[in-house]
């Protein structure tokens, strides 16, 4: 069994996620849905505002750090 201390993003690791994808003009949006269900996974998922597109994590299947990475190679 895991630690929920492990699996728990931490704020730090949140806000960067936040302002990397406002770097890039997308914003990041954080699963208020406590239970994880087969369509909310409990992660992030990043959204064009300009066009109201979902541009990756449609099912807030998206970690922190792959937030990240996703707006860096953008």
């Amino acid at each position: 069994m895991t630690n929920s201390n492990e699996t728990r993003i931490t704020k730090q690791q949140d806000q960067r996620a936040r302002r990397s994808a406002e770097r890039v003009g997308l914003k990041a949006i954080k699963s208020r849905n406590r239970c994880n269900s087969i369509d909310n996974l409990g992660g992030f998922m990043i959204i064009d505002p300009a066009r109201n597109w979902i541009e990756a994590g449609s099912r807030f299947d998206l970690s922190a750090e792959e937030v990240v990475v996703f707006c860096e190679g953008d």
